[in-house]
């Protein structure tokens, strides 16, 4: 697996995510996929061949080293980092969608057509959408691969001596771990920044949900209208029978006969 290109692809993808979500990459790269790849893989990296029990018949380390452990933690964390990570990869798909359609856009109706989206990295409509879906299935991803540990590991332990019966082995044998605590101390690490991850996912759908909420619900800007009073003093324009209003030397001249009537003066 080319990791490299994964993170190129997610850090350009990353440009339209908020400030939590940035934090959530870092987290990721830094603390699960650096740690993954410098320290786990190695850790894990000949555990079949050290999975030592003390019986000679053959196949009974194979038949116990499978009962216990089903499934590799390596190989399991590699399948948790690509399934949480790839939803990024949809919101930059979304935006270049909408930017290939912006452009289609504009040459089939003209340049100064009016535009389908404001900012086509803006998260409205759609994308708002799939940018809250994928958080979502990044959260039930984490959740589910967390479950998935605990149910087959119990409490994410990593015992030193396990005790197998099952055939062929002729009786109860003693099956030795290689490097328990450094397991252990490994996997309550994957499963702590785990927990982090989801945490910061949960964050960023309340913020999002909740500014769209009060997008929503409060109260909108209303349009300052300016209109043009004339003063007290000014008699209005009068509107002739045809419906047209009349000139300003006939408003003016109105104007003063009614002041030279008031003041009596003929």
């Amino acid at each position: 697996m080319d990791w490299e290109f994964l993170y190129k692809r997610l850090s350009g993808a990353n440009k339209y995510s908020t400030a939590l979500s940035r934090i959530w990459l870092s987290v990721v790269f830094v603390f699960r996929l650096l740690v993954y790849l410098v320290a786990a893989k190695d850790v894990w990296n000949e555990e079949q061949k050290d999975f030592v029990c003390n019986t000679l018949q053959p196949g009974c380390p194979n038949v116990c080293y499978d009962h216990f452990f089903p499934v590799s933690h390596v190989r399991l964390w590699a399948l948790q980092l690509i399934l949480v990570t790839c939803p990024s990869l949809l919101v930059g798909m979304h935006v270049i969608y909408r930017e290939e359609r912006e452009q289609k856009h504009r040459m089939k109706r003209g340049p100064n057509a009016p535009p389908l989206y404001s900012n086509p990295s803006k998260k409205r409509g759609g994308l708002w959408w799939t940018y809250l879906v994928s958080l979502i299935f990044k959260v039930a991803m984490d959740s589910a691969f967390l479950y998935v540990f605990h149910r087959l590991y119990k409490n994410y332990d990593m015992p030193r001596v396990v005790h197998c019966s099952i055939d062929p082995c002729p009786h109860t044998v003693d099956c030795y771990i290689s490097r328990p605590t450094e397991k252990k101390v490994f996997t309550c690490f994957m499963v702590g920044t785990a927990v982090v991850c989801i945490l910061l996912n949960l964050c960023e759908v309340t913020y999002l949900v909740g500014k769209r909420c009060r997008e929503s619900l409060g109260p909108r800007p209303r349009k300052s209208r300016h209109r043009c009073h004339l003063p007290d003093t000014c008699p209005p324009y009068v509107v002739s029978q045809e419906g047209h209003p009349q000139d300003g030397n006939s408003v003016l001249k109105k104007a003063e006969s009614a002041l030279m009537n008031e003041s009596g003066y003929p």
